[in-house]
């Protein structure tokens, strides 16, 4: 059970991150100089880089997993970018609500089916311990970001 806890936060945390990331850039001061403003770049590079220590990874295995990794992340994206349009659904409407809910529900599960296809693409790359720690690194990653969020505007 407690691997179904650790996939579910996972799973949360990516959650936010992604619907958040927008907000993250809103929050920030304006580009305009290094270090100003959110950097996708800048955050993806720090991320892998988290997860190629803590997880171990070689440069020869960093260097076949990661492109499996950003395609996933690519895909993934997609789906959530798909939530969107949630926000535009005309709560007054049973009707639209009911799809509107169907549709999310579709979504939750492309993504669990997404994400189920991509760690069995990892298990083909890296030894099982070294997907598991992949997957326990970016969590980490993503509540260390959203603890120096956080602390930096509250």
């Amino acid at each position: 059970m407690k691997i179904f806890k650790t996939i579910r936060e996972h799973f949360f945390l990516g959650l936010l991150l992604i619907l958040f990331s927008p907000l993250m850039a809103v929050a920030q001061p304006p580009m305009g100089g290094p270090g100003k403003g959110f950097n996708p770049e800048k955050f993806q590079k720090e991320m892998e880089q988290y997860i190629t220590t803590t997880a171990g990874l070689s440069p020869v295995e960093a260097a076949r997993f990661f492109p499996v990794y950003r395609q996933w992340k690519r895909q993934e994206r997609a789906l959530f970018d798909q939530r969107r349009r949630f926000h535009w659904i005309d709560v007054t409407s049973d009707r639209a609500c009911r799809e509107a809910i169907s549709q999310f529900d579709d979504l939750d599960i492309k993504q669990k089916q997404l994400q189920q296809k991509y760690h069995r693409a990892f298990l083909k790359i890296l030894p099982a311990r070294k997907v598991f720690q992949i997957i326990r690194a970016e969590d980490e990653f993503h509540r260390k970001v959203f603890k120096q969020f956080f602390k930096r505007h509250h």
